[in-house]
């Protein structure tokens, strides 16, 4: 009871290949692996702000651009 020896795994995987397909998990660990690389890249990017940034600095801009409006009529 308890641990799983070598060949429960290797039951596991065949099973797991017979019911996916090779080229189905093939593609699943491409789909995996690029959504990995996508978030690491946009961890990386100190450059862009976060949605809620860009969304006060944009409310910020139309107040002054109402401001300003409001100053020439």
């Amino acid at each position: 009871m308890g641990g799983l020896s070598i060949w429960h795994w290797i039951i596991v995987l065949v099973v797991v290949l017979l019911v996916f397909g090779t080229k189905r998990l093939r593609n699943a660990g491409k789909d995996l692996g690029e959504a990995v690389k996508g978030f690491k890249e946009g961890m990386r990017d100190p450059d862009e702000k976060p949605a809620g940034q860009l969304g006060n600095e944009r409310s910020a801009e139309s107040k002054e651009q109402s401001e300003r409006d409001r100053a020439e009529h």
